[in-house]
């Protein structure tokens, strides 16, 4: 706990540390908090940089000149690309609401290359406090469901699931259940660097809770990236007879959750039945009334007429509206649904262009991942496409927020040659265990 709310640094970064603890911590609830967080992080980096001279300043501090090979910029990219469609936009306001939704994404990269902290330094110490935020946000929903429910058996019904389970947060269920992915990863690479039996213990039951969470969030999409997540991350982290070990445990893990799903009914609607109906993008059913493929074909309609450019910053939700009154999907119209799919999202917003853009910010992150071995940055990277492809989640803020955030938190640039940890090293700077696998860490 100590290495979490104390640092040996300068007072000017102790505040950018505290600033940036702060978002990650209340990144699980309202967003008002992380914004209040954000602009306090981004007035003291603008002082700090002041006058801001390039190569000098803040990243001079560290020995580092401006650079575009840092693939953080990518993120900046996707921002620029709303700006230029702005400037076709059907309507402004719509294009202006938009934009400054997605300020974060040019915040964070500028924040993170000029600011005199050493994001790698403290990049453990912030990522256990996030996880602690996350455990006890879930503590605290579990403990308001128990108390609202009959009986136990009655939180796997649909008044605990998905929504109903982040009421008393009043957060979206996909966007805590990617919180408890990237928590879960990291209560999984502390545990396994743990020298002391009790912490591995008690790093193991964090990670049990978050895999229940998970199933009770009943996210489909951050459910199949995090059992992706589990039954690979031994390969990476684990080499012997442990890593065996470790994978048998996880598929046992994983082939009890699937058992609970299909025994639990409503589970098993959730997970499988309403799964298939969104693919099929069958209209009028009880379960799922107006599928995703449904909306998915309002869309490529639409992508079809203008695949290049697009409608515009801002349009998606106005033209789909016509083809929903077109096609009579009440509730999609009803409540201004979006596609649900942010690859569709920006090509309908910006034409194919923006679409290759966002998928090439995943490569590209990928590629760096791949030549790091980093289990972190790629766990995060499956989440971020997995959500991808059923939620717009760079519509929202708190979506905005997890991407930019931990896109340049796990994507820091490492500065110069980096030497190879010693045998016994966690990956991505976490404490040595016996049995953790070396990787080495190319500079980038």
């Amino acid at each position: 706990m100590r290495e979490i709310l104390y640092i040996d640094d300068t007072p000017g970064n102790k505040i950018s540390y505290y600033l940036l603890l702060a978002f990650l911590v209340m990144l699980p609830f309202d967003r008002v908090y992380s914004e209040l967080a954000l602009i306090g992080l981004f007035l003291h980096t603008l002082v700090e940089n002041w006058p801001m001279r390039w190569g000098v300043g803040g990243a001079a501090g560290r020995g580092r000149v401006f650079s575009f090979r840092w693939v953080g910029w990518l993120v900046s990219c996707l921002f620029l690309v709303v700006l230029i469609g702005s400037l076709y936009a059907p309507s402004w306001r719509d294009a202006e609401r938009h934009m400054e939704k997605q300020l974060a994404l040019v915040l964070f990269p500028w924040i993170a290359w000029n600011s005199r902290l050493d994001w790698n330094r403290v990049k453990w110490p912030l990522l256990k406090a996030f996880a602690l935020s996350c455990f006890f946000t879930v503590v605290f929903l579990y403990e308001s469901a128990i108390a609202a429910a009959p009986s136990l058996g009655a939180l796997f019904t649909p008044g605990y699931l998905n929504h109903a389970f982040t009421a008393p947060i009043d957060l979206h269920a996909t966007y805590f259940a990617m919180d408890v992915a990237v928590a879960l990863v990291v209560v999984v690479c502390v545990g396994i660097a743990a020298r002391s039996l009790w912490l591995k213990l008690a790093y193991g039951l964090m990670a049990l809770l978050f895999l229940l969470a998970l199933v009770q969030l009943a996210s489909r999409a951050v459910c199949l990236a995090v059992l992706v997540i589990v039954n690979v991350l031994p390969w990476l982290l684990l080499k012997g007879r442990l890593r065996l070990v470790a994978i048998g445990g996880y598929l046992l893990l994983s082939l009890l959750l699937v058992v609970l799903v299909i025994r639990n009914q409503t589970l098993y609607t959730r997970y499988l039945v309403s799964l298939k109906q969104d693919m099929m993008g069958v209209t009028g059913r009880e379960e799922d009334p107006e599928p995703r493929m449904a909306r998915w074909k309002c869309a490529w309609e639409l992508i079809r007429d203008s695949p290049w450019a697009g409608y515009g910053t801002g349009s998606e939700v106005p033209r789909l509206k016509e083809r929903y009154y077109a096609h009579q999907l009440t509730i999609s119209y009803t409540h201004d649904l979006n596609a649900h799919n942010q690859f569709i999202s920006y090509v309908l917003n910006i034409g194919l262009p923006g679409g290759l853009l966002y998928l090439g910010v995943l490569v590209a992150g990928g590629l760096v991942a791949y030549r790091r071995r980093d289990v972190l940055s790629g766990s995060f990277l499956v989440v971020v496409a997995a959500v991808s492809f059923s939620e717009n989640i760079l519509d929202t803020n708190k979506g905005i927020f997890f991407f930019s955030v931990f896109f340049c938190l796990f994507f820091y640039p490492v500065v110069g040659l980096v030497k190879a940890p010693a045998a016994g090293t966690v990956v991505t700077g976490a404490p040595a265990a016996g049995g953790a696998a070396a990787f080495n860490y190319p500079s980038i």
